[in-house]
């Protein structure tokens, strides 16, 4: 039986939900508060879900703007970060959740892992997982 990874921010499935998933996105971003870590860019491992509001249905034609283009999801998590350096990866996952939530109101939450590829020494994952409701 294939065990299937979740995130902690999701509880037990619920009816009518929605969510967009970017899973172990590797992305250089400027982050850190140390001599070493200042100045160039780490690499971050993501991995993002955005519940959205439900359409009623969904039939084989309906059109993308029923629902919202994953690649906003890995925007979110590159582009939009830019050259800005972050101290905190708490600043990055903040940063994209409010992305996240400009780019579309129908975006209700949105939950960021993050991981520090460069603080693993025995293959172990080390980072956070935010998670924010639109207020």
């Amino acid at each position: 039986m294939l065990a299937t990874a979740r995130m902690p921010c999701h509880g037990p499935p619920m009816a009518d939900s929605l969510y967009l998933e970017l899973a172990d996105f590797v992305h250089d971003v400027y982050t850190g508060i140390y001599s070493e870590e200042t100045g160039k860019p780490q690499k971050l491992a993501f991995t993002v879900s955005a519940k959205l509001k439900i359409a009623p249905h969904y039939d084989p034609d309906t059109p993308l703007s029923e629902s919202k283009n994953y690649m906003d999801l890995k925007f979110a998590c590159s582009e939009s970060l830019g050259d800005t350096h972050f101290k905190l990866i708490e600043s990055v996952a903040d940063h994209i959740c409010e992305t996240l939530f400009l780019q579309d109101e129908r975006v209700q939450e949105v939950c960021v892992k993050i991981i520090k590829l460069a603080l693993s020494e025995a293959g172990e994952s080390i980072g956070i997982t935010m998670t924010r409701e639109r207020q």
